[in-house]
């Protein structure tokens, strides 16, 4: 069985918000990767970007910078 570990996951209120944070993730290099959202989350749409806690500061940086809205911010065992 797989370890939990604290994750962060960042929901977003539609598929296209979504989309444009794992474009700008990726033009950037920003660590991460998106998710379906998961049971014990609700989100305006089906998708979330999870990354490490530790890099919560970096992904609200580079969504300021983008003007890229989250719908909320999680930190999970997953």
């Amino acid at each position: 069985m797989r370890k939990k570990v604290p994750t962060l996951v960042i929901t977003f209120a539609t598929t296209t918000r979504a989309m444009k944070m794992e474009t700008c993730c990726k033009e950037a290099g920003a660590p991460g990767r998106i998710i379906p959202v998961l049971g014990e989350i609700t989100a305006g749409c089906g998708l979330a970007w999870s990354a490490k806690p530790e890099d919560r500061a970096i992904l609200e940086q580079l969504m300021e910078q983008n003007q890229l809205e989250a719908e909320g911010f999680f930190e999970i065992m997953f």
